[in-house]
């Protein structure tokens, strides 16, 4: 029987989950741990990494698993990466669901894109002004030492996992957010750079829209590689039917 293993903790993995459910496929959800309330998709679920390589292998043997969809955000490349491995190692099939990014969003051509988050610092320091950080909290140590003594604004959803400096703003807020609100935001900071990531999806869109109402200059990190040769797709519905041809 089919037993499909779900990377994943995004809202794109949450509907897989759902469709596979609905349809009576088995399959477990694993999320990696590091929100302390996540929204918990439908069947079982476990929650921690796997220990590599070696370890996902090992566990997707014990478990019987047919198949695995890699949902993970898109910057989880190291998930990607084990899970790509892992499966070529076993010689099981693997997918790759991942929320379209915003390289084709009509304002693309006016941002900044860079590669990695030190690039994006640089672009925001070359600019000026208070940015206004929403990459993540697991990206800030790459800002707190050259920004420790500047008004920075960053946005999470966890608390950060050490004392950021006495100058920054931290707002703690969940999306879906509203571009009239972002807007609104980003007046009241008095911001002058938006620094993001492709993560893409609606979610946290409204930004992108607000920044450009307001000529609020915006930087975007670019989307890590992905292991080549894995078949993609961008929803929940065709990451079902990729699952019921696998038979």
């Amino acid at each position: 029987m089919t037993h499909v293993l779900i990377l994943g903790g995004t809202a794109e993995a949450r509907d897989l989950a759902a469709h596979l459910v609905a349809q009576g496929v088995p399959v477990t959800s694993s999320l990696a741990g590091r929100v302390s309330r996540p929204r918990l998709p439908e069947g079982p679920v476990r929650v921690g990494g796997f220990g590599g390589v070696g370890g996902l292998a090992a566990w997707l043997t014990e478990h019987d698993v047919t198949a695995v969809v890699d949902a993970t955000h898109p910057f989880a490349g190291t998930m990607g990466n084990h899970a790509a491995q892992a499966c070529s190692r076993l010689g099981l099939p693997l997918l790759r669901l991942a929320r379209p990014g915003w390289q084709d969003h009509p304002d693309a051509g006016d941002w900044t894109w860079v590669t990695d988050h030190v690039a994006a610092r640089d672009v925001a320091d070359a600019l000026g002004g208070t940015p206004f950080v929403t990459t993540g909290r697991q990206t800030l140590h790459h800002h707190t030492g050259a920004w420790a003594g500047r008004e920075v604004v960053v946005r999470l959803v966890e608390p950060p996992a050490d004392p950021l400096p006495a100058a920054w703003t931290v707002l703690r807020s969940r999306g879906p957010y509203d571009v009239a609100g972002e807007r609104e935001l980003m007046r009241t900071h008095g911001i002058g750079v938006l620094l993001t990531k492709d993560s893409g999806g609606r979610y946290t869109e409204a930004k992108l829209a607000a920044a450009r109402d307001l000529g609020v200059p915006v930087v975007v990190v670019s989307r890590p590689p992905r292991p080549e040769g894995v078949t993609a797709v961008e929803d929940a519905t065709a990451a079902a039917a990729w699952v019921a041809s696998l038979g």
